[in-house]
């Protein structure tokens, strides 16, 4: 801890801030908002009400008025501050409201009717973290089905890639043929075409394989990657070709190198490639959204617009289902976290 302590308190200057140590703090700062600002507003949305959520000026914390049980009447009362004409204040529930005028009871005494004016009164409010919108969310569509698409899509479609990307780079890394850097290039040049140009020409196809409505249909297509060619193969070409010499010298074939000598060695920068295809599978919206058009086959990302009409967008909802998709991502990240650090750093090294 005090390790710690002391490497975010070290300063340029002799036991005083130099000014590039108030500029790199400020530096860090605003970046640290603006990466995890949208985030943090997120998750703490996601506990509003509908009209918590859509209240200007906003509020960061959820905020919720408090309720009181009054006997005679079925539901919670809203509770608010109450001024008096004498001046003083009371808490009372408010039974209803009409025009300017708000009706008013004593919990201790509900026979009593108090008609006070709404400027006369502001609501009890408390910080609240329910899991109202959560539950709710979960109960409004079929949250499992959707969420089980995601993980299927999410798991197939991730060790496809790893196992196509990894084969590509292999050959492109450790093999000597005539046009390998022009097949490479060609393969990184396609990073600049964008989906929309490609999709009608891949739906055809899907079409005539007959994937559509299929989760092979979201699964296939979008296997390889030039992405994680590129990754994988800057990373292999880090290992020594000694090694896969050695290994046909004592009669293993290329098949066995590929699986015990490149896959092993090959870890981190597979680790990072897992993250990355997870995060594009999971938060995938526009192809789903093309190829599949039964609900059941719906993942949680095109599932989500069932909470979206014409006239009606229920964000408290969509805020809650979004906060829970987030949540694989998350994990995952955090168990590969080290592999990650080390892909990256190493990535393109000799």
């Amino acid at each position: 801890m005090s390790t710690v302590t002391t490497f975010f308190t070290r300063t340029r200057g002799r036991g005083r801030l130099h000014f590039t140590d108030v500029l790199t703090y400020l530096y860090l700062t605003l970046g640290t908002v603006l990466m995890f600002g949208p985030v943090l507003w997120l998750v703490l949305s996601s506990f509003k009400t509908s009209a918590e959520v859509t209240k200007f000026p906003p509020r960061l914390l959820p905020i919720r008025q408090e309720t009181v049980v009054v006997e005679g009447y079925e539901k919670p009362l809203p509770l608010y501050e109450v001024t008096l004409e004498d001046g003083s204040t009371a808490q009372m529930a408010q039974v209803r409201r009409i025009g300017l005028e708000a009706q008013m009871v004593d919990p201790a005494n509900p026979d009593e009717i108090t008609r006070v004016h709404i400027n006369d009164r502001q609501p009890v409010e408390k910080v609240f973290f329910g899991l109202d919108n959560f539950l709710e969310g979960m109960q409004s569509f079929n949250f499992a089905t959707y969420f089980l698409n995601s993980v299927i899509v999410t798991v197939f479609a991730t060790i496809l890639t790893l196992l196509v990307n990894s084969m590509a780079a292999f050959a492109l890394s450790k093999y000597r043929f005539r046009g390998r850097t022009t097949i490479f290039l060609v393969m990184i040049s396609t990073l600049m075409v964008p989906l929309s140009v490609v999709l009608v020409p891949v739906f055809l196809v899907i079409t005539r394989v007959g994937w559509n409505n299929n989760l092979l249909g979201v699964i296939v297509p979008g296997a390889a990657t030039p992405t994680g060619v590129f990754l994988l193969r800057q990373y292999m070409l880090t290992i020594p070709d000694d090694l896969l010499d050695s290994g046909r010298i004592d009669g293993a074939s290329e098949w066995r190198i590929y699986t015990q000598i490149i896959l092993p060695l090959a870890r981190p920068a597979l680790a990072v490639l897992t993250v990355f295809s997870v995060m594009w599978r999971w938060n995938d919206f526009l192809w789903p959204l093309v190829v599949l058009s039964r609900s059941e086959y719906f993942t949680l990302q095109v599932g989500l617009q069932s909470f979206q009409g014409q006239l009606n967008v229920q964000w408290h909802l969509i805020l809650a289902m979004t906060v829970l998709t987030l949540l694989p991502i998350t994990i995952v990240f955090a168990l590969l976290q080290k592999n990650i650090t080390t892909g990256i750093a190493t990535t393109g090294m000799k």
